[in-house]
């Protein structure tokens, strides 16, 4: 469970980017965030995550043994361990490239080794059997000893889940894991990230409405910092543009690419 409560966050200058967030996460639920450019969706990502100090108000997290952590209370090694129960994925995936795929997904537990294990010697063969059960879980176990820079976007993107995956966390976020990938291998994320909130529940930042209408069990719309629909993921054309504004013109062109022209959602972005 994740619980956000009226969070803000103002700049040096005075002005306000997050004003007054407010929503919930349950496990079971795949809730995807949309929002034009600047509505405050990665930076709400970051303030959960205590990447970003919040200006003011609560964040509660629940992990798999029933701990509920105060993250805006956190700091140091209380926050990162906090921050370990979650499975983080980032839109460029952030994997090491000189190593191969398994050595990735296993560095997704390098925070709950001691150090000097990891200096002497690594990882046990028990924690490279785990890496490799996440690794066939998303079907990419045969790219296990295969150097990672030599993937593609999509596939690097599946080896960020099954990192995640191996961490066991108890709440999955990912911060537009979809947008730098061609639809294809957007919906191919989507269709690996869609289970995985049937047990833990996954926040996503996206910027395809189809793909949340799709894949999505909710949505939320964020503008100008604030949640202005907390709902049924499946918009249609005013709810699209009360959220993006003129920036829905542009997600028409995006839109025409993903989805076939006779999609109902397609016509409605396009309206």
């Amino acid at each position: 469970m994740l619980e956000v409560n009226n969070l803000t966050k103002t700049v040096k200058n005075g002005k306000s980017i997050l004003n007054g967030i407010t929503f919930r996460v349950e496990a079971g639920e795949f809730v995807g965030v949309l929002g034009p450019s600047g509505a405050g969706k990665s930076l709400s990502i970051r303030c959960v995550l205590g990447l970003t100090k919040a200006s003011s108000g609560d964040i509660y997290f629940e992990d798999n043994k029933d701990r509920i952590y105060h993250l805006t209370q956190l700091s140091g090694k209380k926050l990162r361990y906090a921050r370990m129960k979650m499975g983080v994925i980032f839109q460029g995936s952030n994997l090491v490239r000189r190593l191969t795929v398994l050595e990735n997904v296993m560095l997704g537990r390098l925070t709950r080794i001691p150090a000097w294990r990891s200096w002497l010697y690594g990882f046990t063969d028990a924690e490279a059997r785990r890496a490799m059960k996440a690794l066939n879980q998303i079907g990419m176990g045969e790219y296990a000893g295969r150097l990672t820079g030599s993937l593609s976007g999509g596939e690097m993107q599946r080896v960020a889940i099954a990192r995640a995956i191996n961490q066991n966390p108890a709440l999955y976020i990912a911060d537009e894991p979809v947008s730098s990938l061609d639809p294809k291998n957007a919906r191919s994320i989507m269709r690996l990230l869609a289970p995985l909130a049937a047990e833990k529940g996954v926040l996503g930042v996206f910027h395809q409405p189809d793909l949340v209408a799709k894949y999505c069990t909710r949505m939320i719309g964020l503008r100008n910092g604030k949640v202005i629909y907390d709902g049924d993921p499946s918009s249609d054309s005013d709810l699209l543009r009360e959220i993006y504004g003129e920036e829905l013109d542009e997600l028409a062109d995006i839109s025409s690419l993903s989805l076939h022209e006779d999609d109902p959602l397609s016509q409605q972005i396009k309206a």
